[in-house]
């Protein structure tokens, strides 16, 4: 090329004009830009050659003030449309002839840069360049509008973010939620943390985020991990600091879909009509319902009556949610879907609408409600003497607490023998069941409710009025499989083989109370389900099936289906093979529920524990984790908690110390307690 030939060539793909200078080697050439910069290019590197004269790097200025005039985009369309019917190819020169009407190389220069620019009318081929066709272009206006309106989109996002960020209220868009809900669910990739071990780190590089994560993080510079967007969620308002990931990470669903809340306000508004024609008339017993005082779903009651031969007969009415459903309805396939109600510290996720589970399926104080009832006659052991059940008409008359109960034991209310006498009836059978060889394993259990910012643990008192219900319904549920196995109904019934338990001597060397009952737990075998009659040996009793909370557990309402079409003489509504299918299916749900129930009970124990550095908790070690690293699992007794603990020293098990915390982070599920002396837990104290 000659000295002072104006080329054009990109830097960084900015475009610039520069002047030949002088060969660099064999094939490249040094040039000079406006700047006086110098450039070594290859000749691939430079993109057009402006021909006809030599310039000074000086005059490149004045040169593009001659070419600023003529760079309108929208002037290549009437040249396209002039083109395009013959398919031709046209070079910047040419360009510059039909466009301006000129050749001088300031217009064909112009033409070039118009050429190479545009990406609609003309695509380059060699030097020259092409027309594209009608629908080409067509369908490239169409991507460009659609890039312009996701361009516009994004802006609208940022400006909404900008607000919430600000902690103004913001109404967020369709789209907008899009990108949320697809931060949501890289967000709650964090619980994996917890299911599986792995770090942070690790979780990253394992599930890199998706397209739209990876935009949306990068349109925001925050960083594209699972981490990142959960901060983001928070600090936008959309999260709570202490949103529930295991929740949001399981298959459970959260919100019921708008059909099925439709039919549940159909069937409250037209109540179906009542399969059950011969419902038993109970309503002139009384009846108490004994539930914790934060329970919406009361799905028991209990009476007592004296029979005309002198024997007493116990009742124990369950809801009858089946009175308002139907097998494979649309409220029958949502309830089968979540399993079981969640019950969780923040508050419980319902497997039936509310609408329905609080109101006619419950059993409420002071109205007739449909049940399913049974009534049992025990011998002087405790043992099941006679029992009948039927579909029933009931009014429950008392809705009590356990407290009440408990209460009323102590002080022997006159004005209710009736509970007096369930509660000796329940004793007798207590003592029956263990001369049976169920087995007690008496262990703290914690209650943990979180509402607004406070959280309260309790410890679930063993007292007689829980003991009263639990005996109750284990008896109906001995009650119903009896039934079944006698007419050879296909049933959930539930079973748990034999445990072999240490022996004697060597549990007589463990301490007392919470170490034994520790031992003795980890031998328990896990309890099985079966479509036919299973020995439940922690109950002591040769069949068992659960049928006393329809409304909350899936398994139960089965039972319900089954129990009650056999009662009105019709076709079972699910053979052996049906139950066992759909049996399988609840079983693994219901199985996540219980889960996302530990997990979150432990994240909110944890965040208790995180809040009360400088508390003093007296523990009992019960068991080695890893006795080789001085590994244990320690109870807090105070809390009712099972938490783990590293020793710095030589430990026994039974023994009792004083600890605080000394690191808790609830979404890593980290715990770590100090041993403290006992002075230092008196200043603590004072």
């Amino acid at each position: 090329m000659e000295k002072g030939t104006l080329v054009e060539f990109r830097v960084q793909g900015d475009r610039r004009l520069g002047v030949v200078d002088r060969p660099d080697g064999k094939t490249r050439w040094f040039v000079v830009d406006e700047r006086g910069q110098s450039h070594s290019l290859a000749p691939r590197q430079i993109t057009y050659t402006v021909n006809g004269q030599t310039y000074k790097p000086s005059e490149i200025a004045s040169f593009l003030e001659q070419v600023q005039p003529y760079l309108d985009p929208s002037s290549l369309e009437v040249a396209w449309e002039l083109l395009v019917e013959d398919g031709e190819t046209v070079t910047p020169s040419q360009m510059a002839n039909l466009l301006f009407s000129e050749s001088e190389a300031p217009y064909c220069y112009a033409a070039h840069c118009l050429l190479s620019d545009d990406k609609l009318y003309f695509k380059q081929k060699g030097e020259a360049y092409e027309t594209r066709t009608a629908a080409q272009v067509a369908e490239r206006k169409h991507q460009i509008e659609v890039e312009a309106l996701k361009a516009k989109g994004q802006q609208e996002f940022l400006a909404r973010v900008e607000q919430a960020l600000k902690g103004e209220a913001v109404e967020w868009q369709r789209h907008d939620r899009q990108r949320l809900e697809g931060l949501e669910k890289y967000a709650a990739l964090i619980a994996d943390t917890v299911r599986t071990g792995v770090t942070y780190d690790t979780l990253s590089r394992a599930y890199p985020p998706p397209a739209s994560v990876l935009e949306t993080m990068t349109m925001l510079g925050r960083p594209a991990t699972p981490q990142g967007a959960f901060a983001l969620l928070v600090d936008l308002g959309w999260w709570s600091p202490h949103e529930n990931l295991f929740l949001r990470r399981s298959s459970i669903p959260i919100q019921f879909p708008n059909k099925v809340l439709e039919v549940a306000q159909q069937r409250l508004d037209f109540p179906p009509t009542d399969l059950d024609t011969n419902r038993l008339d109970l309503s002139y017993l009384k009846v108490y319902t004994i539930d914790d005082e934060s329970t919406t779903e009361i799905d028991d009651g209990l009476s007592w009556e004296l029979l005309a031969d002198g024997r007493e007969q116990l009742w124990v009415h369950i809801a009858d949610p089946t009175r308002w459903l139907v097998p494979e309805d649309e409220l029958d396939l949502e309830a089968r879907k979540r399993g079981s109600t969640v019950y969780l510290p923040t508050g419980m996720v319902p497997m039936f609408p509310e609408v329905l589970a609080t109101g006619p399926m419950s059993l409420v104080q002071g109205q007739i409600c449909c049940a399913l009832s049974f009534g049992i006659v025990l011998n002087s052991t405790g043992a099941v003497e006679d029992y009948s059940i039927h579909p029933s008409f009931i009014k429950p008359t008392y809705r009590l607490t356990y407290e009440d109960v408990d209460e009323m034991l102590e002080l022997g209310v006159q004005a209710e023998p009736e509970i007096e006498a369930i509660a000796t009836w329940a004793q007798r059978r207590k003592t029956w069941r263990y001369a049976q060889g169920a087995i007690s394993i008496n262990m703290p259990e914690a209650t943990i409710k979180v509402k607004g910012d406070e959280i309260n643990i309790d410890i679930l008192d063993d007292s007689p009025s829980r003991q009263l219900v639990a005996e109750m319904m284990i008896l109906a549920g001995e009650v119903a499989a009896r039934y079944g196995q006698t007419h050879n109904i296909p049933l959930p019934f539930r079973g748990q083989p034999q445990p072999e338990l240490p022996p004697d001597e060597e549990l007589l060397q463990l301490p007392a109370g919470f170490v034994r009952a520790c031992a003795m737990r980890r031998c328990m075998p896990k309890s099985e389900m079966s479509i036919t009659p299973l020995r439940h040996a922690g109950l002591g009793l040769n069949t068992y099936t659960q049928a006393t909370s329809p409304i909350r557990r899936y398994s139960d309402l089965l039972t319900h289906f089954q129990l009650k079409a056999h009662l009105r003489g019709e076709v079972l509504p699910f053979s052996a093979e049906q139950l066992k299918e759909v049996m399988m299916t609840v079983s693994t749900i219901t199985q996540e529920v219980i889960m996302v129930e530990r997990q979150t009970n432990r994240y909110w124990a944890l965040e208790y524990l995180r809040r009360h550095p400088e508390q003093v908790w007296h523990v009992t070690v019960l068991m080695w984790l890893r006795e080789d690293s001085n590994l244990a699992l320690i109870l807090l007794e105070d809390l009712g908690l099972q938490l783990p603990m590293s020793f710095r020293r030589s430990i026994g098990l039974g023994e009792q110390l004083l600890v605080k915390v000394s690191h808790a982070d609830p979404q890593k599920d980290l715990i770590q307690f100090q041993e403290i002396v006992y002075q230092e837990a008196q200043s603590a104290v004072n």
